[in-house]
């Protein structure tokens, strides 16, 4: 039987990588909305249908993989260590995060030549005290939780069920098999999902390249440029030198393992948004458990916010060049402690980027008048922020699998694929 042209496009398109498709529509489609300008803003309904069905999958993916990956630490102390071990790890890399900021701020001088007198003021939600946030974690209402897609309260009320069917004996093998047969429907569900990101891809980077004009980034280059410099940094000295020297790792497999979820974060802007293909690549690519998987990257996509962070150095150096306040170490320190913290304040509410940057500001005494004019590149920032936090969540991932012997080193190393983990444990 002869292959019709179509059917030949159809295997040729399946044969390549899903990373490959997303970066050459992430490409292709800023050239789409340089090429064609404000015309290309009408592929943005194509680009939100996709992170529509991203949205979709956060908060059953999360509650079901975490309940999934807490039954699978039988042992409450294991638990115990594993999140510990996630805690510190989250909180190290966001402090040094917010450092790299802030000497990449002081060295390029982002602020200095730019007058913010002009820059209109402009409303900005409240940061929450981490006080408020605490005590907000225990849910009234779970299904309330459910429908308004608060994580931090599904994740708690998560890992309390989690351990109660483990406490639960003999009696709660069946929810053990219900919530374990729900979470590889979630994975198969994201492989659907992740068919349709290049198509997402491409129309979102097509939109962003046409809404964002040359003026608006050359008046602002240095900021733009600060924060994406501070992220490469980042990722390549904190995250790559993670990998190989507490690891003991090759840090080029790593970022192979997780390009696509770096390419998604990227474009989506979306931490969360990103979590299913983080858990994909992570366990499939990089040999992580699934129990590690489901219990460390939920949490992190939550309160592990090493690109924010980092944002927060370059900008709050920006505002205060830009009106000419003298900082000193005190405030240096006062920002490092506040955007720390801030990284947990802050989960899970919309616009974190720039509540917490109004918090931080707040905290030295700067003006906030500078978010006003931040929030208008927030959008290109919040693309470099969310990748660096995305890499920060994996990169744990992979570091506590290896402490706890649960990191499969051939599939880490290519040697072995995670098809062929599945296959032997099915015999």
């Amino acid at each position: 039987m002869i292959e019709t042209k179509g059917e030949k496009m159809k295997e040729f398109w399946k044969k390549i990588p899903l990373w490959q498709k997303i970066v050459g529509a992430l490409i292709l489609g800023l050239m789409t909305g340089i090429i064609f300008g404000e015309s290309a803003q009408a592929l943005k309904p194509i680009g939100t249908l996709f992170i529509n069905l991203i949205k979709m999958l956060i908060v059953p993916l999360v509650f079901v993989t975490l309940v999934t990956g807490i039954i699978a630490m039988e042992d409450l102390k294991k638990m115990q260590r594993v999140g510990f071990k996630t805690f510190i790890v989250y909180l190290a890399t966001t402090a040094i995060a917010i450092t790299i900021g802030l000497v990449v701020g002081i060295v390029l001088e982002p602020g200095v030549g730019v007058s913010l007198e002009a820059a209109s003021t402009m409303t900005v939600k409240e940061a929450p005290t981490l006080i408020d946030t605490l005590l907000n974690i225990i849910t009234k209402n779970p299904f309330s939780s459910f429908a308004n897609g608060n994580v931090l309260q599904i994740i708690f009320f998560a890992i309390i069920l989690g351990i109660s069917i483990n406490l639960s004996g003999e009696k709660g093998e069946p929810a053990k098999k219900f919530f374990t047969s729900m979470s590889e429907a979630m994975y198969k569900m994201t492989e659907i999902v992740m068919a349709f990101a290049p198509f997402g891809v491409f129309a979102l980077m097509a939109w962003v390249s046409s809404s964002y004009g040359a003026d608006v980034l050359l008046s602002l280059g240095k900021v733009i440029f600060g924060v994406y410099l501070a992220a490469i940094i980042h990722i390549l000295i904190t995250m790559a030198g993670g990998i190989s020297f507490i690891g003991k790792l090759n840090p080029i497999k790593f970022f192979k393992g997780i390009i696509t979820a770096q390419t998604v974060a990227f474009t989506s802007t979306s931490s969360s948004g990103t979590l299913p293909i983080t858990t994909q690549n992570t366990t499939e690519n990089l040999g992580v458990s699934k129990p590690i998987a489901s219990f460390v990257l939920p949490l992190g996509a939550t309160i592990n916010l090493d690109g924010t962070a980092l944002y927060q150095g370059v900008c709050a150096m920006f505002v205060a060049q830009a009106f000419g306040v003298q900082l000193g170490m005190e405030e240096y320190l006062v920002i490092i402690l506040t955007s720390t913290l801030a990284s947990i304040g802050t989960a899970g509410v919309p616009g974190a980027g720039l509540i917490m940057l109004t918090l931080v500001l707040t905290s030295v005494g700067l003006p906030i008048e500078g978010v006003a004019i931040i929030a208008g590149i927030d959008r290109i920032l919040d693309m470099a922020r969310t990748t660096v936090n995305v890499t920060g969540d994996a990169m744990t991932s992979v570091l506590i699998a290896k402490s706890e012997n649960e990191l499969d080193e051939d599939i880490y190393n290519g040697h072995k694929l995670h098809e062929d983990v599945e296959l032997q444990k099915s015999i």
